[in-house]
């Protein structure tokens, strides 16, 4: 009898630095974008930004390009300080893939 063996690559990692709190609502609040620039960001971030003008009482949305763009500056201090002094209440983060 054959026997096979397997590696299981679920695991788990410790959390060692939360999610920030999630708002209890967009309404009135000044939301950013941050993008990886991939597959159709160029379409769906816009429209999103649209929408939620649209919908969302009292929103103030940011130009989509207001910070740094793509997978090498998304990541770096330069553009999290960058979003922490424009005073938004939330950025959404989005590569639209």
């Amino acid at each position: 009898m054959v026997k096979l063996e397997f590696h299981d690559p679920s695991g788990a990692l410790e959390v060692t630095q939360p999610h920030a709190p999630r708002l209890a609502s967009l309404e009135g609040k000044r939301i950013g974008f941050v993008s990886n620039e991939q597959w159709q960001a160029y379409r769906m971030l816009p429209l999103l930004k649209e929408f939620l003008e649209k919908e969302v009482p009292g929103v103030t949305v940011l130009p989509i390009d207001a910070f740094p763009q793509g997978n090498a500056l998304i990541g770096t201090e330069e553009t999290a300080a960058r979003v922490k002094q424009s005073g938004v209440d939330a950025v959404i983060i989005g590569n639209a893939a």
